[in-house]
C-alpha cells in the first residue's frame, strides 16, 4: 500500500520531446497552490502597477492638452487682436490720406486765391510774378462697393501719403516765402489805388469849364484854366478824391478857401472856392471823406468847385482820373 506521505503527493510527468526521457516531479498539493497563486499574484500586480502608471500618464497628458489648449486660446485672442490692431492702422492711414489730401486741396485753393490776388496787382500794380495752380473740390457725398485691400495696398497708400505730406510742406514753405510779400504789395497796391484821385468830388456831375484854354470870365481874354469847374449849391458836400495827406487848409484872394491834398504817385488834389474846410494841414483823410462844404469864394462867378490835379507839380487835365 501506498504511505499516508505518498498520497499526499503529486506527480508531474515533463515531457520535452520523444530523444529525451520521461521526468518525473513529485509535488506537495500546497505547493501545487501556492505556486499558481503567486503568479496570479504577481500578474495582478503588475496589472495593477500598469492601471496606476497609465492613470497617471492619462493624467499628465490630460494636463499637457488642458496647457495646449489654453495656449492655442491665447494664441488665438493674440492673433484676433492683432488683426484688430493691423485693422485699426488700416483705418487710421486711410482717415490720414484723406485728410493730406483736402489738406492738399485746401492748401492749392489758397494758393489759387494768391494767384488771383497777385493778378490783381499786376493789373492795379506793379508786381509781375505769379504763381499757377490747378483749385481742387473735395466732395462732401461718398459712395461706392466694398474692395477689401491688402497689405501690399496699404502701405502703398501709406508711402502716398507721405509724399502728400511732403508737398504740403513744400507749398507751406513757399507761401510762408510768398504770403507776406504778396500781402505787402496788394497793401501797396491798395494805398496806391485808394490814393488814386478817382472819386469824383462833389454830389453834382455839371461842368460849367473844362481843363486847359478858355475865354476868362472876368477879363474875356484868352487864359488858362489849370483845372474843370463843378457847379452846384452852396452848402453841397466835397469828397476827398482819393486817400492822402492835407497839406494845405486855407483861404486866399482868388481861391477862397481852399485845401490842398497829397496822394501818392507825386499827385496832389485842389479844391477850391469851397463854403467852409472840415480838414486841417497834416490830417489823414481817406477817399470819399467829406473834406468841406461848396460854395462861392474867392474869385468866382458863381457856387462851384474848382478842382484841379497836380502830378510832379505840373498840373494835368483831372478828367482821365476821375471814373
Amino acid at each position: 500500500m501506498k504511505t499516508a506521505q505518498q498520497k499526499g503527493r503529486l506527480t508531474l510527468l515533463v515531457l520535452r520531446d520523444a530523444q529525451h526521457s520521461v521526468k518525473q516531479v513529485q509535488l506537495s498539493k500546497p505547493m501545487m497552490i501556492a505556486v499558481p497563486a503567486a503568479a496570479v499574484l504577481s500578474i495582478a500586480g503588475l496589472i495593477v502597477s500598469l492601471q496606476i502608471q497609465s492613470a497617471q500618464t492619462i493624467t499628465q497628458l490630460e494636463q499637457q492638452l488642458a496647457l495646449k489648449s489654453l495656449e492655442a486660446l491665447q494664441m488665438e485672442v493674440t492673433v484676433t487682436d492683432k488683426d484688430a490692431a493691423i485693422e485699426r492702422l488700416n483705418k487710421a492711414i486711410i482717415e490720414l490720406s484723406g485728410e493730406a489730401k483736402e489738406t492738399r486741396a485746401q492748401m492749392e485753393r489758397v494758393q489759387q486765391l494768391e494767384q488771383e490776388l497777385q493778378e490783381f496787382i499786376k493789373e492795379n500794380g506793379t508786381f509781375k510774378d505769379a504763381t499757377s495752380s490747378v483749385s481742387m473740390e473735395q466732395g462732401m457725398f461718398v459712395g461706392g462697393e466694398f474692395i477689401a485691400v491688402h497689405e501690399n495696398e496699404m502701405l502703398t497708400l501709406a508711402r502716398e501719403t507721405r509724399d502728400d505730406f511732403a508737398e504740403i510742406q513744400a507749398l507751406i514753405s513757399r507761401m510762408e516765402s510768398h504770403i507776406p510779400r504778396t500781402l505787402g504789395q496788394a497793401l501797396e497796391t491798395q494805398v496806391m489805388l485808394e490814393g488814386t484821385p478817382s472819386l469824383w468830388p462833389t454830389v453834382s456831375k455839371r461842368i460849367s469849364s473844362s481843363f486847359g484854354y478858355r475865354s476868362d470870365p472876368f477879363t474875356g481874354r484868352s487864359a488858362y484854366h489849370a483845372g474843370i469847374d463843378i457847379a452846384g449849391s452852396v452848402g453841397d458836400p466835397i469828397y476827398a478824391a482819393g486817400s492822402g495827406i492835407v497839406t494845405a487848409a486855407e483861404r486866399s484872394g482868388a481861391r477862397g478857401i481852399y485845401t490842398v491834398i497829397e496822394h501818392p504817385n507825386s499827385l496832389e488834389t485842389w479844391y477850391m472856392h469851397l463854403d467852409s474846410l472840415n480838414v486841417s494841414v497834416g490830417q489823414q483823410v481817406q477817399q470819399g471823406d467829406i473834406i468841406g462844404k461848396l460854395g462861392n469864394t474867392g474869385r468866382s462867378t458863381g457856387p462851384h468847385l474848382h478842382f484841379q490835379v497836380v502830378k510832379n507839380n505840373q498840373t494835368v487835365d483831372p478828367m482821365p482820373y476821375l471814373q
